[in-house]
């Protein structure tokens, strides 16, 4: 089993930007799906964006197309969201996730991280 461990989140004020990073051990990712979710208070856990395993195909939230970017290193067994255009409705403690295929659902993801939170302040 994977070990999933995400940093980068903070306090950010509105139209900020924050990096969010996401290092797995145990075991290599490097052929595995990727996934970012968030999960806000009172609400459901949802889905921002998703990575292939070589990163030529990625999906994303509506919510956050155009201003939230991922990516991965598989050399560093690390995925990142870079988010930009930050707003107050982005607050939200931020997980990633190992899945099996470019799905939106929790269902579709295995392994997940402890989370981190982002906090945008308007």
């Amino acid at each position: 089993q994977v070990r999933l461990v995400e940093s980068g989140g903070g306090l950010v004020q509105a139209g900020g930007s924050l990096r969010l990073s996401c290092v797995a051990s145990g075991r290599s990712i490097s052929m595995s799906v990727m996934g970012w979710f968030r999960q806000a208070p009172g609400k459901e856990r949802e889905f921002v964006a998703t990575i292939s395993w070589s990163g030529g195909a990625t999906n994303y939230a509506d919510s956050v197309k155009g201003r939230f970017t991922i990516s991965r290193d598989n050399v560093k067994n690390t995925v990142y969201l870079q988010m930009n255009s930050l707003k107050a409705d982005d607050t939200a403690v931020y997980y990633c996730a190992r899945g099996r295929g470019l799905g939106a659902t929790t269902k579709e993801y295995e392994d997940w991280g402890q989370g981190t939170q982002v906090t945008v302040s308007s």
